[in-house]
């Protein structure tokens, strides 16, 4: 074991090839030098390898003699410093995700500018997807979310991208309870204008809707006045208005992509459960909770039996099933786009405003404003390679005979 009293940071770049990592390794392998740190990235075939060495007394010439000697054999270039000692801590870590299509370097600079101003540092960045968004992370260090987030969400909505700040370490990692919406949300579609299409008043209905979702009028009263003009229809439109869902974009993969990661997803929704339980299942949602809307003699009444999923109610499912999970608040996720969700998203750990009216996205923690909902599993970190190697790993589980 060495002394790591001294230190020597090397910054090696040059065209990426197989092997070049173990040689470099090598060619220190005799010169008693421990690794205090280790980075490697290649972009386009173009390597970068950052490496922090701890060197007993008396050995820095050596180690940098080695070194500089490996690098010139195979092609790279490299920058040396000596220092004194490890990395410091980085404390106060927070992970910026970015999203944007496209993604452009006044974002980059207007996202790096804003970090700066408020006292952070960024220690690591890295690509998530490129398609059909771009992403990108950073992990930051001396910087407060509670400050952070409020100022890049500002810069982010005038320049035109999306943007999450969430704390980094153990609160983003390990179970976690994640609850939609559904119409506008999980689904295209908003279930009350399909039904009101039946009844022929599609654009009455729709007008009122429109207004509760900007919160203009009282929720609970605008679909009292919705589902009365439904009054007569017969209980098959529900066949209809199922077979004529659509899901959003990214839907199916996100919630597959949960599922696989173990965590655990529910749906509230101020539409219909003969709509939602039926898709939740499909899904392989756990949790469901939505309007009944009232039957009688095969005929709808016009009215919903029972309490109305409002805004209050969304959030109190949330935090009923936070409990039945075992999770705190803080390791729950809720995503919705209208004024009924801002009580849910204001209670989750993190509340992404998914396409949403204005007041949503001023009061949610993110905003995503691309019309792929899979772009939630950016903000948890995952890749796009990550998703798709998931994806290939279910496809090949359900195409494998059953013994």
């Amino acid at each position: 074991m060495t002394d790591p009293g001294h230190s020597l940071a090397a910054t090696i770049t040059g065209t990426d090839a197989p092997g070049l990592l173990t040689r470099v390794m090598a060619a220190l392998a005799g010169a008693d030098a421990e690794i205090l740190d280790l980075e490697q990235t290649v972009v386009r075939g173009q390597l970068s390898i950052g490496v922090l060495l701890g060197v007993p007394d008396g050995g820095l010439d050596a180690v940098e003699d080695r070194l500089a000697g490996a690098c010139a054999r195979l092609g790279l270039t490299v920058s040396i410093t000596e220092g004194i000692g490890d990395n410091p801590p980085r404390h106060n870590r927070v992970i910026v995700t970015i999203l944007g299509r496209p993604l452009l370097t006044g974002h980059v600079a207007v996202t790096t500018a804003v970090i700066a101003e408020h006292g952070g540092n960024i220690d690591r960045s890295r690509r998530l997807s490129r398609t059909p968004l771009t992403s990108l992370e950073f992990w930051v260090s001396q910087a407060e979310v509670d400050r952070l987030r409020p100022a890049l969400v500002k810069a982010a909505a005038e320049a035109g991208f999306d943007v999450s700040v969430s704390p980094a370490g153990l609160a983003r990692q390990g179970r976690r309870l994640v609850v939609m919406d559904v119409d506008s949300t999980l689904i295209r579609d908003e279930v009350i204008e399909l039904l009101a299409a039946h009844a022929g008043c599609e654009e009455q209905v729709r007008q009122v809707t429109e207004r509760a979702m900007l919160g203009e009028i009282d929720f609970a009263d605008s679909l009292r006045e919705r589902v009365a003009v439904l009054a007569g229809l017969p209980v098959s439109v529900f066949d209809e208005v199922r077979a004529a869902v659509r899901l959003t974009p990214g839907a199916r993969t996100l919630v597959a992509t949960l599922r696989d990661l173990g965590l655990s997803i529910g749906v509230v929704s101020g539409g219909f459960t003969e709509i939602v339980a039926p898709l939740a299942a499909d899904l392989g949602i756990t949790y469901v909770h939505a309007n009944t809307l009232e039957v009688a003699d095969g005929k709808l009444t016009g009215r919903v039996s029972g309490a109305i999923v409002d805004r209050a109610a969304k959030a109190a499912k949330l935090r009923e099933w936070a409990t039945a999970e075992g999770l705190p608040l803080s390791r729950t996720i809720a995503i919705g786009d209208g004024a009924n969700d801002l009580d849910m998203l204001s209670a989750a750990g993190l509340g992404i405003a998914f396409n949403a009216k204005p007041t949503v996205r001023a009061s949610a923690d993110t905003s995503l404003n691309l019309p792929y909902l899979d772009a939630v599993l950016f903000l948890l970190g995952l890749s796009r390679e990550e998703v798709e190697d998931a994806a290939a790993m279910r496809a090949a589980v359900e195409d494998t005979p059953k013994a």
